[in-house]
């Protein structure tokens, strides 16, 4: 451990890590860089945007039996979203980094190169690469920009750098390939990971989360539509893209300043079952509906998706369909082969079989989402099914995406939100007729029938059909029903 005063305020500033060569004071913000045993001043560091992430510096856990605390932060932003990369220093002095991206984790340490790399520009999304560590298939590709940072850092980095990294997956193995300092990556390997699995402590709770999220400089951002004035409800630091209920504007959230994208179409407004903002208590966590979209296929089929977000679990989809309603969950642990292009493929040691592959449109979006969405966005799908069970691979030219989803009970809907979806009230079944009720009914039906030869024969015969109608009627007295 170092101790030295910032050179620009004088503050305390602390090296943890002998592998640090630079940390951000926390006092004036500036870029405190190790030369030698001397400390220098080179510019200021952007004050990252305080988010709802559990992790903080400081925060500690246990990976491969080694315990590690978090010492560092970058916060990296792409066309598509943004995310935070914790550098973490290991209790043999070793380092590696947490991968924090809308509730998903990876944990990766630097390796040999091994095997040859494949170059930034020839990296597919949903293909298959041979790398030092065996077969992979390419689910990331991207060009980002650091946003911010704080901490205690292994390189220098400030306002304006840029990191080119390609991800790679099987199953739950991790691979990134760091292009940023030239063609020759330097790799990083590890795995998937949840913050139960890495046994962390001094985690955010949901009051500091609160307290602090949305906060620049300890200012909070208030967010209006610049657009149109409309007050639009988001979750700062997590959802980077809001599109506006009123105007349809898309908005980019991911900044101190909230700047319109794009104006949207005066679209008419798209009424959900779940509204936004709906909430809902589900396996003992409290959830919130905080974006919608209406999405349609090659055939003209439609459907809409709902994410909810919890500040104790991660982010996950309801999706409503014409046959009913599921649950969907991007997973962390992909498949085997996981290739875009598979027949079959195999998931906690069962076989899912393709079944469909079409092209998905959005039509519709509303509210904030953890990547950027727009009207007319197109993905290729690809979906395995077993049973009642799905799965399906999303692909883009930038990235590959595999969920999982299982049905849901239209009852279970609606005990999860009860009163605040009034639209699950137009959508409940009828209640089936019982059986006495049907009887009754065709009994009538058959007295109805049979009494046209009355008209013509009337008085000789009107005994034999008073008992008759008794006789038919019993009966159904003593079936059991729900009348």
């Amino acid at each position: 451990m170092q101790n030295v005063s910032c050179p620009s305020c004088g503050a305390p500033v602390e090296f943890k890590s002998h592998a640090s060569v630079m940390a951000v004071c926390d006092y004036c913000r500036a870029v405190v860089v190790k030369e030698g045993d001397a400390v220098a001043s080179q510019g200021k560091m952007s004050q990252v945007l305080e988010d709802y992430s559990r992790i903080q510096i400081g925060t500690t856990g246990v990976f491969g039996r080694r315990d590690f605390t978090v010492v560092g932060r970058i916060q990296l932003r792409y066309a598509a979203g943004m995310w935070n990369e914790w550098f973490l220093m290991f209790g043999d002095g070793a380092t590696g980094w947490l991968g924090d991206s809308s509730g998903l984790y990876v944990i990766t340490t630097e390796r040999e190169a091994g095997a040859a790399s494949p170059e930034f520009h020839d990296v597919r999304p949903g293909r298959e690469y041979t790398l030092g560590m065996g077969r992979f298939v390419a689910s990331e590709k991207r060009v980002a920009q650091c946003i911010g940072g704080q901490g205690e850092l292994p390189f220098k980095v400030g306002e304006g750098w840029q990191a080119r990294v390609a991800d790679f997956r099987s199953g739950a193995q991790f691979v990134t390939l760091d292009y940023s300092d030239g063609e020759q990556p330097v790799v990083y390997a590890g795995s998937a990971v949840t913050l139960e699995q890495l046994q962390c402590q001094l985690l955010r709770d949901d009051e500091q989360i609160k307290a602090s999220a949305g906060k620049y400089r300890g200012r909070v951002e208030t967010l209006e539509c610049p657009s149109c004035g409309t007050a639009i409800g988001y979750l700062p630091g997590v959802t980077a893209s809001v599109v506006c209920q009123s105007c349809h504007a898309q908005l980019d959230a991911a900044s101190p300043q909230v700047q319109v994208l794009a104006k949207g179409e005066q679209l008419e407004r798209v009424r959900f079952t779940l509204p936004l903002g709906a909430k809902a208590t589900i396996h003992g966590y409290p959830y919130q509906v905080i974006g919608a979209m209406r999405r349609s296929d090659d055939e003209s089929s439609s459907w809409t998706e709902y994410l909810l977000y919890s500040t104790n679990a991660s982010f996950f989809w309801l999706v409503e369909t014409d046959e009913g309603w599921s649950r969907a969950k991007v997973m962390d642990t992909w498949p085997e082969p996981g290739r875009f292009d598979a027949g079959e493929v195999v998931c906690d040691k069962v076989e899912f079989s393709r079944k469909y592959a079409y092209t998905a449109r959005v039509d519709y979006a509303a509210g904030a989402f953890n990547w950027r969405v727009a009207k007319g966005d197109l993905v290729r799908v690809v979906e395995y099914e077993r049973g009642a069970n799905r799965l399906a691979a999303e692909r883009t030219d930038e990235e590959l995406t595999w969920s999982q989803s299982t049905p849901v009970a239209f009852d279970q809907i609606r005990t999860w939100f009860g009163n605040a979806a009034p639209g699950l009230a137009a959508q409940a079944p009828k209640p089936a007729r019982s059986h006495k009720t049907v009887a009754h009914a065709f009994i009538w039906w058959l007295l109805a029938a049979n009494a046209i030869p009355l008209i013509f024969n009337f008085s000789g015969t009107i005994g034999w059909v008073l008992l008759g109608i008794v006789a038919l009627l019993i009966p159904p007295g003593f079936i059991t029903g729900d009348d």
